[in-house]
């Protein structure tokens, strides 16, 4: 991957203030005034704050941006930038337009409250100019703040604010290097961006998918949702309090077969999860395996693979992580609802057969984070000659099937020697459960 020159915030913050053509205005929500401080402590700052506000009052933001959107949202975020924009360039436009390279920056932000009962996420919105008098180009971010204090998210959040003005400016030469930018000094046990989208001259050219996919890819988000009609959203609002149905896999060829993995695992949703939920939902789950000794990350061929999926009718998520444990303890950020995966056997065979050598605990933890997550596993049967098809690709032994009209379902396959113990428990504990044979096909996991 193509590398960029690294600066601290100190060196942003003066390296913009000291640049004449570089000028705008802040409006922070939530989180402090952190982006602003920045400038305001480094020096110079005259150089490049036009004004500094902070709407903290519920009323006060309607009034300045109107109301009827929710506080931390993203349409507030592009009230204010809209807001903010247009105040800007109607006050200095005519004294400064024709030497000045204009910004908004604003953010609206939920951080740590008292209790550490709230979601601590928020919107990051920065319009600006390339060139004096040229056109408005915006980038609009949603964050996840993962520290586990009020303090510590704002200064993350004003980490964030520098990069960002900084990165437009001096590091958007690719959304690789873009991407960098405005993570350096922050890391993902920190700050999490999970929703990214660009418009405007300045990023022309630009894959707004492989953009949102390169999020995952580069380490800067653990998922990113692409929703069943096409629409980049943040994981907290697609995946809110549904009851989910998740189908992971490679997904090397792509038929209805597939959707009918979610659609028959959906259909037979208990009722009372889906009424203490805001309904189901199912999902495709593809993984962007992370490997040092490889720089080029197959961004096209997961976008590919997106986009044949919600052809089909259904979002897909794409992870860093290929294990289900760690898609599952993902989802639970956002719904409480019992998750279900609709799998095929081989990834069944394939969740018991795993070592887990980056736990403590191997394959026993692995197991246990897994299902104290409150999660079953559907598993639907296959055709024969595909179980041993595959099993003979994936280099399996030791596995026994037996078949019933052609078919291998999940009641009938045992593994070898003491796993064969667990595996009936969390066969009687239904916590591994049968899925239709009427799709005992080519099923689309692999």
């Amino acid at each position: 991957m193509a590398t960029h020159d690294k600066h601290d915030t100190h060196q942003k913050a003066l390296s913009l203030n000291l640049d004449p053509t570089i000028f705008g205005s802040f409006a922070e929500i939530g989180a402090g005034q952190e982006v602003a401080r920045w400038f305001l402590r480094v020096g110079a700052a005259s150089g490049t704050v036009a004004k500094t506000i902070s709407a903290y009052d519920k009323e006060v933001s309607d009034d300045l941006y109107g109301g009827g959107t929710r506080y931390v949202s993203k349409p507030r975020l592009k009230a204010m930038l809209d807001g903010e924009w247009k105040q800007l360039l109607a006050q200095l436009g005519p004294s400064r337009g024709a030497n000045t390279k204009f910004f908004s920056f604003v953010d609206t932000v939920s951080a740590r409250n008292y209790t550490g009962t709230n979601d601590c996420h928020g919107w990051v919105g920065l319009r600006f100019q390339r060139e004096p008098g040229g056109a408005a180009n915006n980038a609009i971010l949603h964050i996840n703040l993962r520290d586990t204090t009020n303090v510590h998210q704002q200064e993350a959040v004003g980490i964030l604010g520098v990069n960002l003005i900084f990165a437009v400016h001096r590091a958007a030469g690719s959304p690789t290097e873009f991407i960098a930018s405005a993570f350096d000094d922050l890391s993902l046990h920190r700050i999490e961006i999970d929703c990214l989208e660009m418009s405007g001259p300045a990023f022309e050219g630009w894959d707004r998918d492989e953009v949102h996919a390169l999020l995952v890819a580069t380490g800067y988000a653990e998922a990113v949702a692409y929703s069943a009609d096409d629409q980049l959203v943040p994981a907290n609002e697609l995946l809110y309090k549904r009851a989910l149905v998740l189908a992971p896999g490679r997904f090397d060829h792509v038929d209805q077969m597939h959707a009918d993995l979610i659609s028959d695992t959906l259909a037979v949703l208990p009722p009372e999860e889906l009424k203490e939920s805001k309904g189901g939902l199912g999902l495709f789950c593809l993984s962007i395996p992370q490997d040092p000794k490889n720089e080029e990350v197959p961004v096209k061929k997961i976008i590919h693979h997106v986009k044949e999926l919600q052809k089909l009718g259904y979002g897909v998520m794409v992870f860093r992580a290929q294990e289900l444990y760690s898609m599952s303890a993902y989802v639970n950020r956002y719904t409480k609802s019992r998750v279900h995966f609709a799998i095929g056997l081989t990834v069944l065979v394939r969740v018991l057969q795993d070592r887990y050598n980056d736990l403590a605990g191997t394959l026993l933890e692995g197991v246990a984070r897994l299902f104290t997550q409150n999660v079953r596993l559907t598993v639907y049967p296959m055709l024969v000659d595909v179980t041993q098809r595959r099993a003979t690709l994936a280099g399996l032994s030791g596995w026994t099937w037996k078949e019933t009209d052609g078919v291998v379902t999940v009641d009938n396959l045992h593994p070898v020697g003491a796993l064969n113990s667990l595996y009936e428990y969390l066969l009687k504990s239904e916590l591994i459960l049968p899925g239709k044979p009427a799709h005992s096909r080519e099923a689309a996991q692999g």
